[in-house]
């Protein structure tokens, strides 16, 4: 967080209360690495049920954390609660080694639509290779809208 933006520690406390409610991120064992408006860094370490046949990270894994970082990326910028509308996932090689990592970062903060991009990559022998690029478009909630995607 940064001492140049007071106002964004509260969004902050509320999407880390919000990650730590999903389930899903606790079965696949990621962390919220780096969080700061406009950007979100989500990383995961490498355990064999992540892992496909050939003993690399699964799509399905790295699909997970570019979808979860654009999200969490673009509700940092004006603090709304954010669904994703869809992304474009490229797979640039084989994610081995013994991390995962996802950098997303918000290209254009719309009040319905923000468009994010993110880049993973896979940590081998403490250096990082870039393994996959995404562009994402998710959408904007209000907070009405946000209760209704939500159980009580």
């Amino acid at each position: 967080m940064s001492e140049t933006d007071p106002d964004f520690a509260p969004i902050a406390t509320r999407i880390r209360d919000n990650v730590g409610r999903q389930g899903f991120m606790g079965l696949v064992g990621a962390e919220v690495a780096e969080l700061a408006r406009g950007t979100c860094t989500l990383a995961v370490d490498r355990r064999p049920e992540l892992l496909q046949q050939h003993g690399l990270f699964h799509g399905g894994v790295t699909a997970f954390l570019v979808d979860n970082a654009t999200t969490i990326a673009a509700a940092t910028s004006r603090g709304q609660p954010a669904l994703t509308a869809e992304y474009k996932l490229n797979l640039l090689s084989p994610a081995s080694g013994d991390r995962l990592i996802c950098r997303a970062r918000v290209i254009k903060p719309g009040r319905q639509v923000a468009v994010v991009a993110a880049d993973v990559f896979c940590v081998i022998d403490g250096k990082e290779k870039h393994t996959a690029t995404a562009l994402a478009s998710i959408a904007m909630l209000d907070d009405q809208a946000a209760r209704i995607q939500s159980p009580a």
